[in-house]
């Protein structure tokens, strides 16, 4: 019987987005998918080195939260945000998006830094992780034809 593959596209480099592609990509793995990893505009953050996430209480306005809209703007939201959020994510025993992309590089899922994010952004590749392959949309598309699942997350 062939393996299954899926391909996940990550555009979203805030914390709270950055759980999804990793968690399904190492679920796939786990059930003996093959996983591919595309990494795009924001979602290219999430293979920098040295990771330091917040959350995006503006940029996702379904988090669950008492703050009006206009509170969300004020300076050092996201950040006492973010420390409540990693804090309640310990305590539940999730693990940090350090230690699942870990996992998926240890699971040899590959991961694809989209080029010319990279380009456009200015991104220094010696801030990125090591292993990972280069390609821009010609090369997501040629093994995204060819998943049996594709996800954009």
């Amino acid at each position: 019987m062939p393996v299954k593959t899926v391909t996940i596209i990550a555009t979203k480099g805030s914390l709270d987005w950055a759980y999804a592609p990793f968690i399904v990509a190492t679920t796939a793995h786990a059930l003996g998918f093959e996983c591919r990893m595309f990494f795009t505009f924001g979602g290219l953050r999430l293979l920098e080195r040295d990771l330091k996430l917040e959350m995006s209480l503006i940029g996702n306005p379904a988090l669950p939260t008492t703050l009006p809209v206009f509170a969300r703007l004020l300076p050092g939201v996201n950040r006492i945000a973010t420390r409540r959020v990693e804090r309640m994510l310990d305590a539940k025993g999730v693990p940090s998006i350090v230690s699942l992309r870990q996992q998926c590089i240890d699971a040899g899922i590959r991961m694809f830094a989209c080029q010319m994010t990279a380009e456009l952004l200015g991104t220094d590749p010696e801030l990125l992780i090591d292993g990972l392959e280069k390609g821009g949309a010609a090369t997501f598309f040629d093994f995204a034809g060819e998943s049996d699942v594709c996800l954009f997350l």
